[in-house]
């Protein structure tokens, strides 16, 4: 298993996922979404050792990934909160998804071991919503008979930037509380009733490491490298589930794909007694007329090495890695949407 550590950057401190390549070659920079960035550094350490091309990428959340791709100050965003076609059209920008991953509730509660707690969708709503404020709440322990849950006041940690993993949360959590819909509802930001804020994933699940009796979410590869306490969690036909490959690829089964509209997909709460209710895919944002051809050229040439080379790392990391008749259809919009001043198409 990799030995890869995700908290190499903390609160907020970019870090460069590559050193710089040789003269000839053309490095590449990228900002956004935490939850990818496990792993975006594998690949591009590979892809480095490979190519002699380097991959700057800054983990600063979707929110900011999306601001710095429409300020034009990287080469490629990435967010976990799809744009809508309409938005992508208004900035001039394409998406594609990268990989497919899922959002998992880690806690720090003594004596719990990982997959040991289960969650019902509505205690977790009522917990993030500050209506449930005990472990030892008589909802939590009639779903976990034999679990010594603590008399012990519930901290609640969530995100204080800017997030897509938020966005696949809280548009979770808006599909199976009506009170959560109607009282805070989904998106990257939003105003948490409850709870302090981590920034990245890596600042949620530092949080919860080092905070008794806390709960919080993150992208499952910060949990698993980090053995972290995960839950389970019950899904749409009522099934205690917990995170891996299994579940998560049973999600994204469900998925519809579709190039013509931005390839906007979200996957939460989808059906099947297998299915992680809370998956989502990855995005990568790049102009449909970059001004720098040859680094447009660059980063695709990277996630077609990626669609190629990587799916082992990402499976490594519990990713699950796209179908091939997905990549097919990416590279299929590559060719009709990404072009230069002329018209000609950059992918051939």
């Amino acid at each position: 298993m990799s030995r890869f550590n995700p908290f190499v950057r903390i609160f907020g401190l970019s870090v460069a996922l590559a050193s710089s390549a040789s003269a000839f070659a053309v490095d590449i920079t990228g900002a956004g979404a935490t939850f990818p960035y496990p792993i975006y550094a594998k690949w591009a350490e590979a892809y480095k050792a490979q190519t002699g091309t380097g991959m700057n990428y800054q983990s600063i959340g979707s929110g900011g990934g999306i601001k710095q791709i429409q300020a034009k100050t990287v080469d490629f965003g990435a967010t976990d909160a799809p744009m809508h076609p309409d938005e992508l059209n208004k900035s001039g920008l394409t998406q594609f998804p990268a990989v497919i991953g899922g959002v998992v509730l880690v806690v720090n509660i003594a004596g719990i071991a990982p997959g040991q707690l289960k969650l019902d969708n509505q205690v977790l709503a009522d917990i993030y919503l500050g209506k449930i404020t005990k472990w030892n709440d008589s909802r939590i322990v009639a779903d976990n008979p034999g679990l010594a849950l603590p008399d012990k006041t519930i901290t609640v940690v969530h995100r204080a930037d800017g997030s897509g993993t938020t966005f696949i949360f809280t548009n979770y959590l808006t599909q199976v509380s009506s009170d959560w819909r109607s009282t805070v509802g989904a998106d990257k930001a939003v105003k948490w009733p409850v709870g302090t804020g981590g920034k990245g994933n890596e600042g949620v699940a530092s949080f919860v490491q080092t905070i008794k009796n806390s709960i919080g979410y993150v992208e499952y590869a910060y949990a698993f490298q980090n053995k972290m306490t995960y839950t389970q969690l019950k899904n749409r036909d009522g099934q205690y589930v917990k995170p891996d490959d299994v579940s998560f690829k049973a999600a994204a089964a469900n998925a519809k794909w579709d190039k013509n509209n931005g390839f906007y997909e979200i996957l939460t709460n989808e059906p099947g007694k297998e299915s992680w209710p809370i998956t989502g895919a990855t995005f990568i944002l790049t102009p449909k007329s970059p001004e720098k051809i040859d680094n447009a050229k660059e980063v695709l040439k990277f996630f077609d090495w990626a669609y190629a080379n990587g799916d082992k790392l990402a499976s490594d990391l519990d990713y699950v890695p796209l179908p091939a008749k997905l990549k097919t259809m990416i590279h299929d919009s590559w060719k009709e949407q990404i072009k230069d001043a002329s018209g000609k198409p950059l992918w051939k």
